[in-house]
């Protein structure tokens, strides 16, 4: 027992010392890669799709080491369909995989139209418009586009190309307008089209809690993209801020000023713009 411990000790130490330098980053980036693939199917139906993949995986291991037949030729053929079938159901997990992958990009910096100082001129009408709306009850949905773009969303509705204003937006979500049932798309301090059709998240999703079609219509498009989402509520009047698929409910002005800006510091930090938050609060009361 000793001596095949003793074989064991030196066969691992020879292998460390075979261990380079390319081998450790190799080893550093295949962890990181996995630890982002968990990061993204955590919490969705896709980690429930896992276990199912990796318990068929076990059933054709055991099916070829016992030598059943017909099982392992059955998984044999099935491989190439199971192949389709597993990108047909991570479709959206890959969406947010490759949107991700996107955003790291040194292109993607040099193309992104977002601009701070635009953006949080936008913000701060869209603070004035979202009180006056929530005073009188009246639903909105309003979505600031940052890095990933939404030009998909935008081609659903009505493009409209003009400044953000409060009493621009106040129009669009006037009750009964043809314009007041769909979403507000922002650039900047541009609004980019209105009436435009969100994605809907998954079921599980969906029955997590009571959510209007807003809320829902929000939380969907916040996990395919990076776009924050400022919801009025028909309903209560409340306001809700939904960013990375998690939703922040019934913020007063100063809270939805700490939210929506707060978003803003950090993705101005990300490009190499940092302002602090005291500063843009400041500009986002205005």
């Amino acid at each position: 027992m000793t001596r095949y411990l003793l074989n064991l000790l030196n066969s691992i130490v020879g292998a460390v010392a075979k261990v380079g330098w390319v081998e450790v980053i190799d080893v550093l980036i295949v962890a990181v890669i996995f630890y982002q693939l968990l990061k993204l199917v955590r919490g969705t139906r896709a980690a429930e799709l896992i276990v199912g993949l990796v318990l068929l995986s076990v059933v054709g291991v055991v099916a070829s080491t016992l030598k059943l037949i017909l099982l392992s030729w059955l998984f044999q053929n099935a491989a190439p369909f199971v192949v389709i079938a597993v990108i047909v159901l991570f479709q959206p997990e890959l969406r947010r995989a490759l949107d991700q992958v996107g955003r790291l990009s040194h292109l993607n910096f040099q193309l992104s139209q977002f601009n701070p100082q635009a953006f949080n001129r936008g913000v701060a009408e869209a603070i004035r418009a979202a009180e006056r709306l929530s005073a009188r009850k009246t639903g909105a949905l309003i979505v600031f586009e940052r890095e990933v773009g939404l030009e998909d969303y935008a081609a659903t509705g009505v493009r409209i190309n003009g400044e953000l204003t409060a009493e621009f937006l106040q129009t669009i979500f006037f009750p009964n307008s043809p314009l007041h049932d769909g979403a507000v798309i922002v650039r900047g301090n541009q609004i980019v089209a209105a009436g435009c059709l969100l994605p809907m998240p998954e079921e599980r999703l969906r029955s997590a809690e009571r959510l209007g079609t807003r809320h829902r219509a929000a939380i969907g498009l916040s996990q395919v993209s990076d776009a924050i989402i400022l919801v009025v509520s028909e309903e209560t009047g409340s306001i809700s801020v939904v960013e990375d698929g998690k939703i922040n409910r019934n913020l007063d002005p100063d809270g939805l000023r700490t939210r929506l800006v707060g978003s803003l510091q950090r993705q101005g930090s990300a490009n190499g713009r940092p302002r602090s938050l005291a500063a843009l609060l400041e500009i986002g009361r205005r």
